[in-house]
């Protein structure tokens, strides 16, 4: 789909996203001249592709394995003339570089990061931990950084900021703050990235040359990933590549960006050719778990407050990109369903046996000898009889523990009323039907309701008679057969109200799914049919129970043999569970879902989608539909169904992305007003066409 791109919503700027590059540039042993063609050729590209900050490796400018050449004062004198180049070169362009250098102070030589934007070097960071193991004997050459705060070195004359205390920020783009550290320092068990996060970095960028040896790309990821999770930033890498001195060493070239864990772009290794990796770092994302993450803020006053001591450099960052139809990030459509193709089954396995294992736990903590359970043939009664199944045969009970009834009403069909019995039969479980049609009736009737006189009137009354009236029998059967009820509404429903209050589906004795969204839910019902977790018979009830569009089923078919149907009222749940992950997880602002909805959904054709998902199935939206459905969804989040999350019952939660109990990760008042939120959305958005 196409749509006009030149307002503010569309700039990823307005939205705190920063374009982090990671280059591999053609690098030639001690040939300091060619290094800085090399390294102004990949900063040319990182300008024309919109990057805001471009990452070069450890000692780009002189090359890093040339040993005692580091002392040489001929090559000392090029790399500062080197230096003076890509500073009068970066006035016209647009990135912040950072590169590595061999720079002289106080008759030391130290491992440099430098930054250079706008035609300033903007200051110098020196490596802190200095390799003198195996193959490094870097402290044969140069002087560690630690200690090195409030200084500043000469570099062609002009004296800038020089020390491990700093920190780079563009005032006009909040967000937008990095720190540079080079190689072994992300090794050393307390990196001086955590300081630099701690004090307000962002980002942190990764100078390296290590040399590469079989096994040392995953070291380099551990360490990547694990310091972008517990720093809560982005970590961006770039190690040097083909070109440097292979007298005893080889080099790969491997560039990464991760952000809070999350591997947003790789690069290709032991590439011949130059290599530029890009990726667009929320910055935003970063800045709001570290509001939720009271730890991080705890961990930077233990360490005394970092903030108050480092100096940050400030810098005006190029003019604005404009529109770009392109995020560079892997945006998931499905944030609550697993991704890791090569993890697929066993993240279905956790989601699955969480639920499992949480069900068995309260049913042996009862005593009691059934689990009841109300049969739709929908999506979230069908896995919540899987999960019982499963307990069942962990315990080594007979099925027949578990009681289904199916309850047919004024809108229940055929179609989902067979699966229901070919499922409960296929089960092997204690299976009965309850008409409660009649009863409905009666209830009509003794509270005047139109509809028992013959009016085709099916208002929320109408409908929560027969919700409530189902909930009521199962409790009353729960009752008589020593059991209890197991609810089957999701977390979806949870998060737009789409459940009856109190006598209704929002009541059970153990809400097993309130953890697992609806897009979640079809997805482990489609992985307990791909990994035959049930028999073949399940398998064939399983497929159909997919394949059917989802309703409640309490309103008669109309005149044109159409159903109720659920999505149409409230919207598509995968636009909803996408609009709940980035609501309750990072507290986005609805402009900010906006924008990643936009870019994940728009075109079906491309981005990822999770493995084996039906062709058929992949759809798209505009961004008119995407407001439409979240300002709704805006509405009934946090104006209309808080009070039903607030009586909720227990259950587990599944997800990291989230769960809604009060108990647990959302706490909220019922009566509160979405007017912020809406307003937020309306402002941001361009207008209609």
């Amino acid at each position: 789909m196409t749509e006009k791109t030149d307002h503010p919503f569309f700039d990823r700027r307005t939205h705190g996203f920063v374009r982090v590059a990671t280059a591999t540039p053609h690098v030639r042993t001690a040939d300091v001249a060619g290094n800085v063609e090399g390294i102004l050729a990949e900063l040319r590209k990182a300008h024309r592709a919109g990057a805001d900050l471009v990452l070069f490796p450890e000692l780009s400018l002189s090359s890093y394995a040339i040993d005692d050449l580091h002392l040489q004062s001929a090559l000392l004198d090029a790399v500062e003339r080197g230096v003076a180049d890509l500073v009068a070169a970066s006035k016209e362009l647009s990135p912040v570089a950072v590169v590595g250098a061999p720079l002289r102070r106080n008759g030391r030589v130290y491992n440099c990061a430098l930054a250079i934007a706008g035609g300033r070097l903007l200051g110098v960071v020196p490596k802190s931990f200095l390799p003198n193991y195996r193959e490094f004997y870097e402290k044969r050459w140069f002087a560690h950084g630690r200690g090195c705060i409030g200084l500043a070195i000469e570099v062609n004359g002009e004296s800038v900021p020089f020390g491990t205390d700093l920190l780079f920020e563009a005032p006009a783009l909040p967000g937008f703050c990095f720190a540079m550290e080079i190689c072994e320092d992300v090794w050393a068990p307390d990196p001086p990235s955590t300081r630099a996060a701690l004090a307000g970095a962002t980002i942190v960028l990764n100078l390296s040359a290590s040399n590469i040896t079989i096994g040392k790309s995953d070291e380099r990821h551990l360490l990547c990933r694990a310091q972008s999770s517990r720093a809560v930033c982005a970590y961006a890498y770039s190690a040097a590549g083909h070109g440097e001195s292979t007298t005893d060493l080889a080099w790969d070239g491997q560039g990464m960006v991760y952000e809070l864990g999350d591997l947003l772009v790789e690069s290709t290794r032991f590439d011949l050719e130059p290599e530029l990796c890009l990726a667009d770092v929320d910055t935003r994302r970063i800045l709001g778990d570290r509001m939720r993450m009271q730890t991080f803020g705890d961990a930077a006053e233990a360490a005394g407050r970092p903030e108050d001591t480092f100096r940050r450099v400030r810098f005006e960052p190029s003019a604005a990109p404009g529109p770009d139809d392109r995020l560079l990030r892997p945006i998931r459509r499905f944030p609550f369903v697993p991704n890791r193709a090569h993890k697929l089954d066993e993240d279905c396995y956790e989601a699955f046996n969480i639920q499992v294992d949480a069900l068995l736990r309260r049913f042996r903590a009862t005593g009691g000898k059934h689990m009841v359970i109300g049969i739709s043939g929908g999506l979230d009664s069908t896995h919540t009889l899987l999960v019982a199944a499963k307990v069942c045969d962990r315990l080594g009970l007979p099925r027949t523990t578990i009681r289904g009834y199916t309850m047919p009403g004024f809108g229940t069909s055929e179609g989902t009323k067979s699966n229901a019995w070919k499922l409960m039969k296929a089960m092997g479980i204690a299976a009965e039907e309850i008409d409660i049609k009649p009863a409905a009736q009666r209830m009509l009737e003794d509270i005047g309701h139109p509809f028992a006189d013959g009016e085709p009137v099916y208002d929320t009354t109408f409908e929560n008679v027969q919700a409530g009236l189902r909930t009521d029998y199962l409790f009353r059967l729960a009752s008589q057969h020593s059991g209890f009820v197991l609810g089957t509404g999701d977390l979806s429903e949870l998060a737009l109200g789409w459940c009856t209050y109190g006598v209704g589906d929002q009541m059970s004795h153990y809400a097993v799914n309130a953890g697992v969204p609806k897009t979640l839910i079809q997805y482990l019902i489609r992985w307990a049919i791909r990994t035959d977790q049930f028999d073949p018979e399940t398998d064939a009830v399983l497929e159909a129970i997919v394949a059917t569009e989802i309703s409640p089923e309490l309103v008669p078919v109309g005149e044109d043999g159409e159903i109720q149907s659920t999505e149409s009222a409230i919207g598509p749940y995968e636009l909803n569970d996408f609009f709940l992950h980035h609501t309750i997880r990072w507290g986005h602002a609805p402009s900010h879902v906006a924008f990643l909805a936009w870019h994940a959904w728009r075109d079906a054709g491309q981005g990822l989608w999770p493995a084996e998902f039906p062709e058929a199935a992949k759809n798209e939206y505009d961004l008119a539909t995407i407001a439409h459905w979240l300002e709704r969804f805006l509405q009934r989040f946090f104006a209309f169904s808080q009070f039903k999350r607030s009586a909720l019952p227990n259950g587990p939660k599944v997800s990291p992305g989230g769960a809604l109990s009060p108990r647990g990760d959302w706490r909220a008042p019922s009566d509160a007003t979405a007017g912020p939120w809406v307003e937020e959305l309306r402002r941001a958005l361009p207008p209609p066409a």
